[in-house]
């Protein structure tokens, strides 16, 4: 459905290793890089980008928008949900059951060091 989705940083070496952190959990590991961008996931499949914004402003997290990454397993919810707060992170939802979207959606919602809120949700029933 999409190519690719891209958050704007103001410090990139703190979001790089913010995301070099939690995403690798979600096997997506860093595939590029260079002066102030990168990019995680695949270069031929879907992708997630942290970059610096082009235009040299201030990066903004957007007002009700938020990505959301799959996870294979409620755990690995867990653990995305603690690297994201070990690594400077905030919590934004605890990991834990939102049945009201349908009873096996687990999922946990975290800021990024920028602000950006970020999502990993497991589809499946118990691990």
């Amino acid at each position: 459905m999409f190519s690719h989705v891209t958050v704007g940083t103001n410090d990139f070496e703190r979001a790089a290793a913010f995301y070099d952190a939690v995403l690798v959990i979600l096997g997506h590991g860093r595939f590029t890089s260079g002066d102030g961008y990168a990019g995680y996931g695949s270069p031929n499949d879907n992708q997630f980008w942290l970059l610096s914004p082009f235009d040299q402003g201030t990066a903004t997290p957007g007002n009700g928008s938020h990505v959301a990454f799959l996870a294979p397993s409620r755990a690995a919810v867990r653990a995305f949900h603690g690297a994201a707060l070990a690594n400077g992170g905030s919590d934004e939802g605890p990991p834990g059951l939102r049945a009201h979207y349908h009873p096996n959606y687990y999922g946990a919602y975290v800021r990024d060091p920028d602000g950006n809120k970020i999502q990993a949700v497991c589809h499946r029933s118990e691990d």
